[in-house]
């Protein structure tokens, strides 16, 4: 049984959301980043998503794509994001999700980025322009290392590629909870409830409902029919406003805390 599977597993048996936490990594150098993961961590994240930032993101939002810029320009790239997760991954209690775009995959070769990932002790990967249809050569040179292949479903996504999608799938299924770009609201998405349900019908893997969430309500909410909410725009948000201040990991951890609350 994987990580991410023990993880949901455990989840459901308490009957609580789980929350899953995106950041940039390199927002604002690799450095901190080490120091906001085991924060996040010691703050009870369930799943900690690492993104990799890319310079031409196509569903990021102003708040991620302004961080993925202060990552690029600190010289943040793929190899070295694996390098940080191996570095840091005997620390970190939580499953980890390296959360990328194809390019830079493609670019580091994708047998070496899987045998790198392996290495770093990466539980999944999610691909985010990744088609279902090309996803099965991805998914096979994953799983052959005991690594999940993370897919992403939005309301557009048809019924037909939900059942490809459960069938590809592993660890959990990333559902996003409407249209556009990334971004904290102060609402959920009238949208959301019927976007679990309907992969509910096709699939039993664990759900997990992002976009716009960024308040223990919402968790909450979204608890109420998924099984862990995911947090990204908003954290990113609390990681940029922290900057380089001395107390930038105290106020994640208090944060992440309060979502958990």
């Amino acid at each position: 049984m994987s990580h991410l599977r023990d993880t949901f597993a455990r989840l459901r048996e308490q009957k609580t959301p789980g929350l899953v936490t995106y950041v940039t990594a390199g927002d604002p150098d690799l450095d901190r980043t080490a120091g906001v993961l085991r924060a996040i961590d010691r703050a009870g994240a369930d799943v900690l998503e690492v993104g990799v930032p890319f310079s031409d993101p196509l569903a990021d939002g102003p708040v991620i794509q302004r961080a993925t810029e202060r990552a690029l320009a600190s010289g943040t790239t793929l190899s070295g994001v694996l390098d940080l997760v191996r570095s840091i991954r005997a620390d970190i209690r939580a499953p980890i999700v390296i959360f990328s775009y194809a390019n830079p995959i493609l670019r580091l070769g994708a047998e070496r980025f899987a045998d790198r990932a392996r290495e770093a002790g990466i539980d999944g990967v999610l691909i985010l322009d990744l088609p279902i249809e090309e996803a099965a050569d991805v998914r096979d040179m994953l799983v052959a290392r005991g690594i999940d292949t993370i897919l992403l479903l939005s309301p557009t996504t048809t019924d037909d590629r939900l059942r490809r999608a459960a069938a590809l799938g592993s660890g959990f299924l990333y559902a996003i909870s409407r249209l556009g770009v990334t971004g904290a609201r102060e609402v959920l998405a009238d949208g959301a409830k019927e976007m679990v349900q309907r992969i509910r019908r096709v699939s039993d893997l664990p759900v997990a409902l992002g976009f716009g969430i960024s308040k223990p309500e919402h968790v909450r909410e979204v608890g109420q029919w998924a099984d862990a909410a995911v947090v990204g725009s908003a954290l990113v948000d609390v990681i940029a406003r922290g900057g380089a201040s001395h107390d930038l990991h105290t106020r994640v951890e208090e944060y992440v805390r309060w979502l958990k609350s």
